[in-house]
């Protein structure tokens, strides 16, 4: 016997044969037959499915004073993720300066926002013993980044990550917020099944190059949202385009409108366009996050523009 029939040995009975092949299980021959569901079928067996998946769900609970969450996620990591968030946040308290926002950050093995808030220092426990946000430029911050050293890398497996963000999402005292922002971890893993399991979210942005090798991941990242019923409110188009400094010449470094083109594929909006600049980079790297700096750029006013498109999209916040 062959080494992939003894893979398909069960309990002494062999689950040999094919569509309309007659098999031997257990000594007596059977018919094998594969037949196409109806529709019925399917669409009963689906709900069962749901059903199912439901029973293990864990049930969600709203932030404690968060009137309304948005995520910011990316397929992959280098596409400029963290930076967006960041900008987001900034963008939604500068269209409206009576609207509280918060960040927080649940890339948990590699924390941005710290350094592109410039925010240092461990955060303070209310008197409920609940962590309180760090804020610079209007915005509160939380992120796994105030909770260990800067250079000290989280070497931590999937259950200690999941009781971290657990923490994240729970025990800390955001008052009382109108958006929420959060930067996820690229990917569609389990911080990103648990955060999207445990907590209304009001909608997901996915940020993407237009490269092809980005855009396959991005996908998958509006598929996993969809997935778990977080509505997604579109694409953000990030490093769409480079202007030379000295002769203005643009180049498409990265391809060509290339999120446009999975949005349509997708039946999603795409939010706006942000370009390649070196100005977006430094503000970030010096932890002067470009809306707040150099607020008449084209680049912040691109930000600014998002955030109006996101807003637009967002169901009415809870009463």
């Amino acid at each position: 016997m062959g080494s992939w029939q003894r893979l398909l040995r069960l309990g002494g009975t062999s689950l040999l044969g094919g569509g309309g092949a007659a098999a031997l299980l257990g000594g007596r021959r059977v018919l094998v037959c594969r037949r196409q569901l109806s529709g019925a079928d399917s669409k009963t067996m689906e709900q069962r499915r749901v059903q199912i998946m439901a029973r293990g769900l864990p049930k969600q609970r709203p932030i404690e004073g968060v009137k309304q969450v948005v995520v910011v996620a990316s397929g992959k990591g280098g596409v400029g993720k963290s930076t967006t968030a960041v900008n987001l946040a900034l963008a939604l308290a500068a269209n409206d300066s009576s609207k509280a926002v918060g960040l927080l950050d649940v890339d948990v093995y590699g924390p941005s926002i710290p350094k592109m808030m410039n925010l240092k220092g461990n955060p303070e426990l209310s008197q409920s013993n609940l962590m309180r946000p760090l804020l610079n430029y209007g915005i509160a911050c939380m992120s796994m980044g105030f909770l260990v050293e800067e250079t000290a890398p989280v070497v931590w497996r999937g259950l200690m990550v999941m009781s971290a963000v657990e923490k994240l999402l729970r025990q800390v005292d955001w008052g009382q917020l109108d958006y929420l922002v959060v930067d996820m971890p690229p990917g569609t893993g389990d911080v990103q099944l648990s955060v999207s399991q445990n907590i209304p979210i009001s909608g997901a942005v996915i940020v993407s190059t237009p490269q092809d090798v980005a855009l396959m991941d991005a996908r998958k990242g509006a598929e996993m949202f969809r997935k778990v019923h977080v509505p997604v409110l579109g694409l953000i188009q990030n490093m769409s385009v480079f202007q030379c400094p000295k002769c203005k010449h643009k180049t498409h470094i990265f391809g060509a409108d290339g999120a446009r083109k999975l949005a349509q594929t997708l039946d999603l909006d795409v939010l706006g366009d942000i370009p390649l600049h070196l100005n977006i980079r430094e503000a970030s790297d010096t932890g002067q996050p470009i809306v707040f700096s150099q607020p008449e750029s084209e680049e912040a006013k691109a930000y600014l523009r998002i955030a109006v498109e996101v807003v637009k999209r967002l169901p009415p916040p809870p009463a």
